[in-house]
């Protein structure tokens, strides 16, 4: 991660359909998020919300937009994305939203740092 200029950050924040939240973890931790990071996509931090019974997020960084277009597009156009988790996946959200925002490379770095408690 280049350090010199600030990263995009980009947060989506998924609502799952009721009961579907623990298989949509297992799916995201099996296999999308490696999917994502074989293609090259930053994954800082991914999984259910602590104060939504229904809510997952997926936190990813990129260099600039053009590579977050780029790669997404390129994720979501994959054999094995299209074979194996866009029907499941697709299923299981209600509902999601994106925000894009600039972020030093330094905080990125410590978000993905694991929580000790």
């Amino acid at each position: 991660m280049d350090n010199a200029k600030p990263w995009l950050l980009e947060i989506r924040l998924f609502t799952v359909k009721s009961g579907s939240r623990e298989e949509f973890d297992r799916i995201s931790r099996e296999g999308t998020i490696p999917l994502m990071r074989r293609l090259g996509i930053t994954v800082v931090a991914h999984g259910p919300s602590s104060n939504n019974e229904n809510g997952y997020f997926l936190l990813r960084a990129f260099p600039s937009e053009q590579d977050r277009v780029e790669r997404s597009r390129s994720l979501y156009a994959t054999d094995e994305w299209l074979a194996e988790y866009d029907g499941p996946v697709s299923s299981m959200i209600e509902d999601y939203d994106t925000a894009v925002f600039a972020a030093n490379p330094a905080a990125l770095s410590m978000l993905a740092e694991p929580v000790s408690g």
